[in-house]
């Protein structure tokens, strides 16, 4: 067994156990694998397990390994969970399966101009700085509301919330505060979770994890 099945069935392991202390099916919980800084040689161990669910940080950093990859692979689906400018809106609604990092108007104006053009709908998450750090993306808790009513006004797809929690604390209650956010606003998806708080993230409502170093080990 290679490392990549040991670390993939440990994930869901853990998955699986957090899911059912919450009284939920661990099949309403997607495992995205964050391959951001991992080679195509790293990453491919993770494909042949038959994992076909991954998310990067950056749009030009998936565009240099991942069209080769998906010619090698089948039914890939991928995610951007990192920032995104304005000006590589297109890139990313050509490459991407779902956006977790809508944050401010001008993003909005940028992808639905993208959608527009190459005629390619793809679902995002409004992403919420909800520890109100200033050195995070996303939009404040009180313009959630504001931001989920123009994006849908623009012809955007919600699919959901997103948030990555102050590091060095507990995070469920900011992952507490994130379902209540989407519960108020009609949405049913939580992108949130990551290595080392996933379980918290699942036993508080999380649909989307994001899991990089559990899977792929600790970047040298």
């Amino acid at each position: 067994m290679t490392y990549a099945n040991e670390n993939l069935n440990a994930v869901q392991e853990q998955m699986a156990k957090a899911a059912k202390l919450a009284q939920r099916t661990v099949d309403d919980v997607r495992l995205i694998a964050i391959s951001k800084t991992r080679s195509a040689d790293d990453i491919r161990p993770l494909l042949d397990t038959g994992h076909r669910l991954f998310g990067e940080n950056r749009v030009q950093e998936a565009a240099a390994k991942w069209p080769g990859l998906r010619d090698e692979y089948d039914n890939v689906e991928l995610h951007l969970v990192g920032q995104l400018q304005s000006n590589k809106a297109e890139d990313a609604v050509a490459l991407f399966d779902a956006i977790h990092s809508l944050d401010r108007p001008s993003l909005i104006k940028a992808l639905a101009k993208a959608m527009d053009k190459l005629d390619r709908r793809i679902p995002c998450f409004i992403q919420v700085n909800i520890g109100e750090e200033s050195q995070k993306g996303g939009c404040a808790i009180a313009d959630v509301a504001s931001l989920l009513e123009s994006a849908r006004a623009a012809g955007i797809d919600v699919a959901g919330l997103m948030c990555v929690p102050p590091s060095a604390v507990n995070p469920a209650p900011y992952f507490a505060l994130l379902a209540k956010l989407a519960k108020d606003n009609g949405l049913e998806n939580l992108s949130m979770g990551m290595s080392g708080d996933f379980e918290s993230a699942i036993k508080l409502g999380a649909t989307h994890i994001r899991v990089g170093t559990a899977l792929f080990g600790a970047r040298d």
